[in-house]
């Protein structure tokens, strides 16, 4: 008990700050969850729901290089409190909108864009003042803490949003999204003290000098530029996932909003129960190959069992499958990038990180999004009732997304397959 207690002050600042932003994100996850609803039943195209998240990951990829440079030069509270206003600012224009029915879908591409790119600039300097607020011993439950305040806010989204939606409409949730928004933003101002960034004579450092020394940085460090590799490629797949899983769910056989929501609910508590192993667990013997074998697991049983279940049950179990180790693997991966890269290069590293590491996530659901809508659900359609696709994957609407889980499956086996015998990333076994 005395070494639970002497842990929780040890890391005060950061649970403080974790429990008010993971709150916060309850409101925003309730918000966008309402908003890929309604921009499905709007147009119906998998492609116009994917392309949301494309102008959400479109400006955090182009500018990820010079937001960490400008994060390593700013103060990381003030930056992060002025991301929390604006990204608050767009939430009440598309409330604005949307109350005077003229929302339109290319208003909230605009929104996301902007969302967007105050992320771009937000997430280095969180990342920064996580490690500033925390003693190194604890850096481990970094990553489990985080994917527990995601699993959870994955149980508690679909739950509390369709029933706020239900009962009082989008203008509950979005004010219920600013609430909680409120109550991050105060006690960010005024309870959490981030410690100043130390003189080290970079501070008139020119800009893109400065991101030019992240680059320098992961042509140095082998190791850790494939590993940024190995994940690029698993988010093109995973991202291809995530533009076909509301369309499959939302128009096939069986499917609708509650069953979306049921699985979505099981996946948050798989990464919930993961979440707890990856906060308690001790450090294992080989991080590398706990990110490996995690990912190849997940690869390996949730696309399937959607590619070939016809029932929620199949579903859900396939999420929970799918989703349970990808807490373990996040927490090593974490744990691996801030034991590497030195406290006054993480800005610039972890920003190019971000723009290599999830470039491929617009391209993948760009492609998702048109793969589902112009190829893999015209095949299907054109298929007999006696036929192999028909008889593996079904038919109707949302067969061609199954048929597009199947192709994915074997696409992100293929990379696990791949990248584990990649000897630079096991070289981060050795030095450290």
């Amino acid at each position: 008990m005395k070494k639970y207690i002497k842990t929780i002050l040890e890391m005060k600042a950061f649970l403080l700050l974790w429990v008010t932003q993971s709150f916060s994100g309850l409101g925003s996850a309730m918000t966008s969850y309402a908003l890929v609803i309604w921009s499905y039943s709007q147009k119906g195209s998998a492609l116009m729901t994917a392309l949301l998240m494309v102008s959400s990951y479109a400006p955090y990829v182009l500018c990820s290089i010079f937001a960490g440079a400008l994060s390593d030069k700013w103060d990381k509270k003030i930056t992060m409190l002025a991301c929390d206003t604006i990204a608050a600012a767009t939430t009440v224009i598309m409330l604005f909108l949307l109350k005077r029915d003229a929302l339109q879908i290319g208003h909230l591409y605009l929104l996301n864009g902007v969302n967007g790119l105050m992320n771009t600039v937000q997430q280095p300097a969180s990342e920064v003042a996580t490690t500033r607020l925390l003693p190194k011993e604890h850096y481990q439950r970094v990553g489990g803490l985080r994917y527990f305040s995601t699993a959870l806010n994955s149980i508690l989204t679909p739950i509390i949003a369709t029933a706020v939606l239900g009962i009082a409409g989008m203008g509950a949730v979005v004010a219920f999204d600013l609430s909680t928004f409120g109550i991050a933003f105060l006690t960010l101002a005024f309870l959490i003290k981030i410690p100043k960034d130390k003189e080290d004579g970079e501070a008139k450092e020119k800009l893109l000098a400065s991101a030019k020394k992240g680059i320098r940085y992961l042509k140095k460090e082998r190791g850790i530029f494939d590993l940024i590799v190995f994940l690029a490629s698993i988010n093109l797949v995973a991202s291809i996932y995530d533009a076909a899983f509301p369309a499959m769910m939302l128009s096939r056989n069986g499917g609708s909003e509650k069953v979306l929501g049921l699985v979505n609910t099981v996946i948050g508590m798989s990464t919930f129960v993961g979440s707890l192993f990856a906060a308690f667990m001790p450090r294992p013997k080989s991080r590398v190959r706990m990110i490996c074998g995690c990912l190849l697991f997940s690869m390996s049983t949730e696309n399937f069992l959607l590619a070939f279940g016809r029932t929620p049950l199949i579903w859900c179990i396939g999420g929970f499958l799918g989703w349970i180790a990808i807490p373990l693997m996040s927490t090593n991966l974490d744990a691996i990038m801030r034991l590497h890269v030195p406290e006054k290069m993480q800005g610039r590293v972890y920003s190019v990180r971000n723009a290599l590491q999830f470039f491929t996530i617009p391209i993948g659901y760009f492609l998702g999004g048109l793969l589902v809508d112009q190829v893999f659900e015209p095949v299907m359609a054109m298929q007999t009732e006696t036929s192999v696709l028909v008889r593996m994957f079904g038919s109707g609407k949302g067969s061609g997304a199954a048929f597009l889980f199947f192709v994915i499956a074997f696409a992100g086996i293929g990379v696990c397959l791949y990248f584990i015998r990649d000897r630079h990333i096991w070289s981060l076994e050795e030095k450290r």
